[in-house]
């Protein structure tokens, strides 16, 4: 499996390997010692799977607080979407600065948002399904967000003329200035 840092250290890109022949391929998509060998020992508990229809669906920004924060893997297994991570770790160097990657089913390859950062997608083709590992449940009670479109986070969402489809939820989330702490570098 290569892994590699994004502009934030603590958010990966994973891409595991891929075996083909004339049957098709197979893939390791998860392999915890694997992981291990490369100082990342999470124990993921749900897997979570959606589907969104047309370009433009925009998911997040969203997180877990404690004791159900969560560390998340992230794959797409049809279709494209570009991922997005917010540090909202206060004192940390990068509190406030998001990365983002282009995640897709051709790419093989995946994300790992871990807890303290907020989360969310665009998709870029119809029909996209993504699957993603969390190290905690979903707990209502402590499901957050982060207002996608925050000018003091400026995210570069690449939504080229799409107005985003969002869930009534996630037209209500505070900007990062008035997010309580609920995490700390």
């Amino acid at each position: 499996m290569q892994i590699e840092s994004l502009g934030i250290s603590d958010v990966k890109i994973l891409t595991p390997r891929r075996f083909g022949d004339s049957r098709g391929f197979f893939s390791e998509t998860y392999k915890k010692s694997a992981l291990a060998e490369h100082g990342i020992d999470l124990d993921f508990v749900q897997d979570n799977h959606s589907m969104s229809q047309a370009v433009g669906v925009l998911r997040g920004l969203h997180f877990q607080t404690a004791p159900f924060a969560q560390d998340k893997l992230v794959r797409v297994v049809k279709g494209r979407i570009f991922d997005v991570a917010v540090d909202i770790r206060h004192g940390s160097p990068t509190f406030g600065q998001w990365v983002g990657a282009e995640i897709s089913a051709e790419a093989w390859n995946q994300i790992l948002v871990p807890i303290g950062f907020a989360h969310g997608f665009v998709t870029l083709e119809p029909d996209t399904e993504v699957i993603y590992k969390v190290t905690a449940p979903y707990a209502p009670d402590h499901d957050k967000g982060l207002a996608w479109d925050d000018p003091a986070i400026a995210i570069d969402w690449p939504l080229d003329g799409v107005t985003p489809t969002l869930s009534d939820k996630d037209t209500k989330h505070p900007v990062l200035a008035d997010l309580p702490a609920y995490f700390s570098y």
